[in-house]
């Protein structure tokens, strides 16, 4: 028998803040954060805005916190035995400065090695204020830290699978640990996967966490395919988007089995009601035209969930050429005839695209939405698109008795993921 799988605690930090309440004040108020990066020459790229946060600490130490925070929410503590996934493509810090060497123009630092860990070796294990109420680090694992690697090797926190590792023993958690690197859906990915160990028996808890933090990378590679808006703005589903920007993001959530959550005197902030994951394999950047992904991964959930009705999708809404329109016909083909009653918004409006983060981000701002009656508007909508046709909630956030919602991730190659979460 499938057990039902509940959400008892959250974390997360976006370019607004650090909690629940500076989302509040900036994606539930239709408040873009968007502005001139400061934490890397921006000048080689087309674009130069995204929504960051100020300066980049490790991945690492952000996963720490947010992580921190959720366990804590829950009351979850050190020595539990739980399972930690993580979204994460690795800390492109590290692998931005193997590449370029040392001595390279425009390079982050000395190169990779024991003189490389100033912050990095004594934080690598270090829990952050946030995480103070789940306990000290497990002390087993400091060889693993940046200063174990050696010169001209890649340091390990740019593996993806150490994200994962480390994130277990900051908070000093027992259990399996897996890490996802699909791309935007990895954290997503993550979720689900939890969902399913949770379902089945084969796990009571589980830590799900994603974190990205705007780097040149990524940013010159999404420049060089055009992808990226060129007046400082994401405006989703409108007839003049002109691209996406990226923004800084993290996340976690605490899951459990209703049983476990009880035994605990845990509290029940949301229920995860359905699951699901797909690929079009249609092509390796473009969704398929008809968002045959997002439809098949979305009735997947909904079979799981026991229901079609949805109140409110947080779309992937990446405000592309080709993803917007995608998206809008996939969600008409999955609601039919209900698709006119279903708000849809697309919060990256406001916070960017997180890429492998978006996924558990977007889930915990679905999570306020559901606990708050408010639905986060689409931001900077201008003329509507012939072609995007649904209610997505312009520019202004309302009001609305929302019980069940659908929140939806797509990647390149054509994975999709569909989440649904119901109010407790």
């Amino acid at each position: 028998m499938s057990r039902e799988v509940l959400l008892t605690g959250f974390g997360v930090r976006t370019a607004f803040g650090s909690g629940a309440d500076p989302l509040r004040e900036g994606v539930f108020d239709g408040r873009p954060a968007f502005a001139p990066i400061t934490r890397f020459d921006t000048g080689p790229y087309r674009t130069g805005v995204a929504a960051t946060g100020g300066g980049a600490a490790p991945l690492r130490e952000v996963l720490a916190e947010v992580a921190g925070a959720a366990a804590g929410m829950a009351g979850l503590r050190t020595g539990a035995e739980a399972a930690v996934l993580v979204g994460t493509a690795g800390d492109f810090t590290g692998l931005t400065r193997f590449w370029r060497g040392p001595d390279a123009p425009g390079s982050a630092g000395p190169g990779p090695g024991p003189s490389a860990g100033a912050a990095g070796a004594a934080s690598a294990r270090s829990v952050p204020e946030e995480a103070a109420s789940v306990g000290p680090v497990s002390p087993g694992a400091a060889s693993v830290g940046p200063g174990a690697v050696s010169a001209g090797a890649a340091p390990v926190e740019t593996v993806p699978a150490w994200q994962a590792e480390a994130l277990a023993d900051a908070l000093g958690l027992r259990g399996p640990r897996l890490a996802f690197t699909n791309a935007c859906v990895a954290s997503a990915t993550a979720v689900a996967h939890a969902c399913a160990l949770i379902a089945s028996g084969r796990a009571d808890v589980a830590v799900c966490a994603g974190a990205y933090l705007v780097e040149e990378e990524n940013l010159a590679k999404f420049g060089s395919g055009f992808a990226l808006s060129g007046d400082g703005m994401m405006r989703p589903f409108c007839a003049d988007r002109g691209g996406l920007l990226l923004g800084d993001g993290a996340a976690a959530v605490v899951l459990e089995s209703a049983e476990g959550a009880r035994r605990r005197g845990a509290r029940a902030l949301g229920a995860l009601t359905g699951w699901g994951a797909a690929s079009d394999a249609h092509h390796i950047a473009r969704p398929h035209p008809e968002g045959a992904g997002l439809v098949a991964a979305a009735r997947r959930a909904l079979r799981r969930a026991g229901g079609p009705r949805i109140d409110y999708v947080n779309a992937h809404g990446t405000a592309t050429t080709y993803n917007d329109p995608a998206e809008t016909r996939g969600l008409r083909t999955l609601f039919g005839a209900d698709a006119d009653r279903v708000p849809v918004s697309s919060t990256k409006s406001t916070t960017g695209h997180l890429l492998e983060a978006s996924g558990v981000v977007e889930l915990v701002i679905t999570l306020l939405a559901l606990r708050d009656g408010v639905l986060p508007p689409t931001a900077g909508f201008t003329a509507p698109d012939p072609v995007c046709d649904l209610d997505y909630v312009p520019n202004r956030p309302h009001k609305a008795d929302i019980r069940r919602a659908l929140t939806v991730n797509a990647a390149f190659g054509g994975a999709n993921t569909a989440l649904i979460l119901e109010r407790a």
